[in-house]
């Protein structure tokens, strides 16, 4: 029998595979994306069994206190367990309404002792303590930060505190993201982008929006900005966290929502309007927040763990007359979006909610700021779409759709983060036919509004980024100290704080110097420096100088005093004068007496200097290697 001729397979794969599929395979480093695919899907499934835990704990503690305890029927979303059954007037009048009064203080006294035991960095709503981990704190997050806070903020929300869970679970799921990196011994970078996964899983699996998560947890770092890198392994995590938790709960979305049509370009015109006024609410939101935190909060002199506990019992004296507040109010959204509620209503809950939101978080309180800026925005929105459609019944036919575009709109304008609210609007409700009015009024909103964030420590763009900063510069200027770069002069002038204007000017007119030191008087070694005096800030004076000057003095125009040191290097100068924008700083000796001044163009041209140096031996060292 004749022996058949054998075919190798690899051979004739390899004569019809594609020239260009072959050098891409050559070229793609399979370890390294296959790897973080795999390191992405872990902190997926991490991410949503965090969400599981603590979703599951606030349900739990919600019936225990608020509907079985104070017999308060919260309404649900039909998404959460929500059912189409409800009377407003059962529901405003609890049957142990007392009780409402108490429980929100009770839960922000417990949260507040575990929170400040074991883990400060869990108060507040926890977004920023993430932003500022990535930006600042080289993507470092304590796990026992993550296990408080799902404690503590179920405490909170469960007992009727106004807050959401996304702030919790943002944090929960970066901690978890931070750890495994921490475990796995990995590069800062990758610790970071890690962080950006665990916070995406987090909020796709809690929120059921897959995309929306992720395009948040990359775009809420900055304010006009997004984390580029962080992107796909933000989806992989966000994409696996979701579908393990809708697989387990059941629940493809948060609202269940009618078919909304955008029909007439015409709905546009109203819509400016909307946003408009969606960003003098979302800034004054910002401002009470955060004035009631720095303003009430901070200054009283209690401890800190007995703070939210006030916060708590102010918010269950808003809860007493107006109980909708409590919680994250989640499901008089889904009243609002199917018409159940009166215009004051809505009117009352969204004033209401801005100022309990920022009781039980500006006072310590563990919870999020995300879901009641829903609220409001949701409320803002069925108002004006209510009010619309009453005086142009027939362009405005649909008025509960103004609901979820003021659940997008505000969203975007109060938290930065116009394109992730777009999307997780449209996940959360399974409407995708409001893209255009949501994208619409939301890039209106963000640009009226984008100086003002309810995170304080987003940054500006990816070039503002202390955690980039490295890449911008690269090493060069931690390198050089400024004792080599800044020349040290003989003489230079002072004033006193009691120097007048005019004094002060014909300094500045006879010298080339831009900024006067203020001493302290009698002199001294060394002396004692209070201030600067900045030309820029006396150039506005210049024409009524005369008039002026026995009414205005050093101390009264003196900025505070901020130096180097010779042994500091020009990276941390940099960092001064970016943080301070002075013309000039003083540099010190090592005994603080000032012995020359740096400019910020001298950094500049020794920076390009050393890079001249640097590209110069980059290829000496690229040719021995």
């Amino acid at each position: 029998m004749a022996r058949r001729n054998h075919v190798d397979p690899a051979q004739v794969f390899r004569l019809f595979y594609p020239r260009t599929l072959l050098a891409w395979t050559q070229n793609f480093d399979w370890r390294i994306t296959g790897r973080w695919m795999f390191y992405s899907a872990i902190i997926g499934v991490l991410g949503a069994l965090a969400a599981l835990v603590f979703g599951e704990l606030v349900t739990l503690l919600t019936r225990l206190i608020l509907i079985e305890g104070a017999g308060y029927p919260v309404p649900f979303p039909r998404g959460e367990g929500g059912t189409d059954i409800f009377d407003l007037e059962q529901v405003l009048h609890p049957a142990r309404r007392w009780l409402l009064l108490i429980a929100p203080a009770v839960g922000g006294l417990l949260s507040g002792w575990i929170v400040f035991t074991f883990a400060p960095e869990a108060e507040g709503h926890g977004t920023d303590s993430v932003i500022r981990a990535f930006h600042r704190e080289r993507g470092f997050m304590r796990l026992r930060a993550g296990l408080v806070k799902i404690v503590a903020a179920a405490l909170t929300i469960g007992s009727g505190g106004s807050a959401g869970r996304e702030g919790p679970i943002t944090q929960i799921g970066a901690t978890l993201g931070s750890w495994l990196a921490q475990r796995l011994h990995l590069s800062e970078r990758e610790r970071r982008l890690f962080l950006v996964a665990g916070m995406a899983a987090g909020l796709s699996s809690i929120f059921r929006s897959p995309l929306g998560g992720a395009f948040f947890a990359v775009e809420v770092l900055y304010r006009e900005d997004i984390e580029s890198e962080a992107l796909m392994p933000a989806i992989v995590a966000s994409i696996t966290g979701y579908s393990l938790y809708t697989s387990i709960e059941r629940s493809g979305t948060v609202f269940v929502t009618p078919r909304f049509e955008f029909v007439s370009p015409l709905e546009l015109l109203p819509l400016i309007g909307f946003a408009l006024c969606c960003a003098i609410v979302g800034i004054f939101y910002v401002r009470v927040f955060y004035g009631t935190k720095r303003r009430i909060f901070d200054p009283l002199p209690l401890p800190p763990a007995l703070k939210p506990a006030l916060g708590g019992l102010l918010v269950g004296a808003i809860a007493f007359f107006f109980p909708a507040i409590m919680g994250s109010s989640y499901g008089w959204l889904q009243q609002a979006i199917d018409g159940n509620l009166p215009m004051g209503f809505m009117a009352l809950l969204a004033l209401l909610k801005i100022f309990a939101t920022s009781l039980t978080i500006g006072s310590g309180g563990a919870g999020g700021t995300f879901a009641p800026s829903l609220v409001i925005g949701g409320m803002l929105g069925g108002l004006y779409g209510e009010g619309l459609h009453r005086l142009f019944p027939t362009l405005i036919t649909q008025p509960e759709a103004y609901v979820l575009i003021g659940m997008g709109t505000f969203v975007g304008g109060a938290a930065n983060v116009p394109i992730a609210a777009t999307i997780m609007i449209s996940e959360m409700t399974g409407s995708y036919s409001l893209l255009v009015p949501l994208i619409f009024a939301g890039v209106i909103t963000h640009l009226v509004a984008r100086r003002w964030s309810l995170f304080e420590e987003q940054v500006r763009t990816h070039n503002d980024s202390p955690a980039h900063r490295a890449e911008l510069l690269p090493d060069l200027l931690r390198q050089i100290p400024v004792a080599a770069v800044v020349e040290r002069v003989p003489y230079f002038h002072t004033v006193e704080p009691g120097h007048t204007l005019r004094e002060m000017l014909d300094l500045f007119t006879r010298t080339r110097e831009v900024v006067l030191p203020v001493v302290a008087p009698g002199g001294g070694r060394p002396p004692r420096y209070l201030g600067l005096v900045l030309l820029e800030d006396l150039q506005s004076l210049l024409r009524e100088a005369d008039a002026l000057s026995p009414l205005i003095v050093a101390q009264d125009v003196q900025v505070p005093f901020e130096a180097v040191r010779l042994s500091d290097t020009l990276e941390d100068a940099l960092n001064r004068f970016l943080e301070t924008r002075y013309p000039e700083l003083p540099v010190l000796d090592e005994r603080g007496e000032i012995v020359g001044f740096l400019r910020p163009h001298q950094l500049i041209s020794e920076y390009h200097r050393a890079l001249l140096r640097h590209l110069q031996q980059t290829p000496e060292v690229e040719a021995r290697s």
